[in-house]
């Protein structure tokens, strides 16, 4: 969830949608993320939209105790602008920040009333994040009573050293415990990875994923480092105290993740992201990549339905005032065209391990599908068969090969 919010046409102060993109409801599901945006200390790489107690301070409607009461107001907002026209919630997915700062209960109630306004799928997937030093068992097995299905673990390395580059405080060791305490709560788990900061040798990378492997989660996703604009890891290779990321480097380290995860029975279904079998795939993730429609709840969160894109104030505390003067909290929207959204699609879908399918392309893109399978870089028999498909190689060089299908 970014920090920052781009420019925009004005939302409507009740949040209402065009008609048109209430009718694709019946056509396509709608998950519903929670964007929760406290953290107990700000990790120098990230650039999400997140703050610790010390800098929210005292100001009224930004405390975690009050946070869940206005996304709760949030939910029923969406469900009066839906006025039921989708079928149900296939997906939940809290992200942030650390929803796991907030009380178990909280997280409960926040699930709760999802379930209350906008109704859950049977077998719906519910996921949390978490940092492994913010849970416990009791807490992952209250979660579990709640209803929540899964939990992806922020662990991002297993070297001492490269945490301390990120910034992150927990003890790689408590990684595998939490993991089992997961496991025992009979919640799926998830491990994150950032490969690519400063001074990770690949030797420091093939401890991280061997960890991962010795902790045997259902998923793992694995991105590399992107140094973003105003964050103090940006400022220190600014400064020259830390090495710029190296793209060759990021490249074999993507390919030592593939032969790893690959070699252990993961397959990718996306990219960045490995699945034990296709049952574990994040199906909230899948449903972004596929262009489903989505209400993203909280401070700065995105949201998207039938074509219509929008996304909320950034701050909680003008959140928290929105929510109780009972308006939207919508700080500005877009609604895409036709071309817009195929694009998109485009974009999208080509990560996906099923690829996109060529109809969506024009006839300059398909063109360049030829030559890119031609290079090696998209699978023949995918192409030959009516799709789009990344080779490994053509993961590698994803960006420069979507770039020349979408024309």
């Amino acid at each position: 969830m970014p920090s920052t919010l781009p420019d925009g046409d004005p939302a409507p102060a009740d949040g209402s949608l065009p008609p048109a993109a209430l009718d694709e409801l019946a056509e396509r599901p709608l998950s519903v993320y929670v964007h929760v945006p406290f953290c107990t200390t700000r990790c120098g790489y990230c650039d999400f939209n997140t703050y610790t107690a010390e800098e929210l301070g005292p100001l009224p409607g930004a405390s975690r105790v009050s946070y869940v009461d206005a996304a709760l107001q949030e939910v029923r907002l969406a469900a009066r602008v839906l006025d039921g026209r989708h079928s149900g919630v296939p997906t939940v997915f809290l992200g942030g920040g650390t929803p796991t700062l907030l009380p178990a209960e909280d997280l409960a109630r926040l699930l709760a009333g999802v379930r209350d306004a906008l109704g859950l799928d049977a077998g719906a997937e519910v996921t949390t994040e978490a940092n492994p030093d913010s849970v416990d068992s009791a807490y992952l097995q209250r979660l579990a009573e709640a209803g929540y299905t899964r939990v992806s673990f922020g662990m991002q390395s297993a070297v001492p050293h490269v945490l301390r580059v990120l910034e992150r405080t927990h003890d790689p060791e408590r990684v595998p415990r939490v993991v089992e305490q997961a496991r025992a709560a009979g919640l799926d788990v998830s491990l994150d990875l950032i490969y690519g900061t400063p001074g990770e040798s690949a030797r420091d990378w093939q401890a991280s994923l061997d960890a991962v492997l010795a902790a045997a989660p259902d998923h793992v996703s694995a991105y590399a480092l992107i140094v973003e604009e105003g964050t103090r890891l940006a400022a220190q290779v600014r400064r020259g105290l830390l090495p710029v990321p190296d793209d060759d480097d990021l490249a074999d380290k993507y390919l030592q993740a593939e032969e790893a995860l690959g070699g252990a029975g993961y397959g990718w279904y996306e990219v960045s992201n490995w699945a034990r079998g296709p049952e574990h795939a994040c199906r909230h993730n899948v449903a972004y990549w596929e262009g489903a429609g989505w209400w993203g709840v909280g401070p700065g969160a995105h949201s998207h339905v039938g074509g219509v894109r929008w996304w909320n104030v950034k701050h909680p505390a003008a959140y928290s005032r929105r929510m109780a003067e009972g308006a939207s909290p919508a700080h500005a929207r877009e609604v895409l065209d036709r071309e817009d959204r195929r694009v998109e699609r485009v974009l999208l879908e080509l990560r996906l391990a099923r690829g996109v399918p060529l109809e969506v392309l024009r006839a300059a893109g398909r063109a360049a599908a030829q030559r890119h399978a031609d290079a090696g870089l998209l699978d023949r028999r995918a192409l030959g068969e009516g799709r789009a498909v990344l080779t490994l190689r053509g993961r590698l060089l994803a960006d420069a090969v979507v770039r020349d299908l979408v024309d």
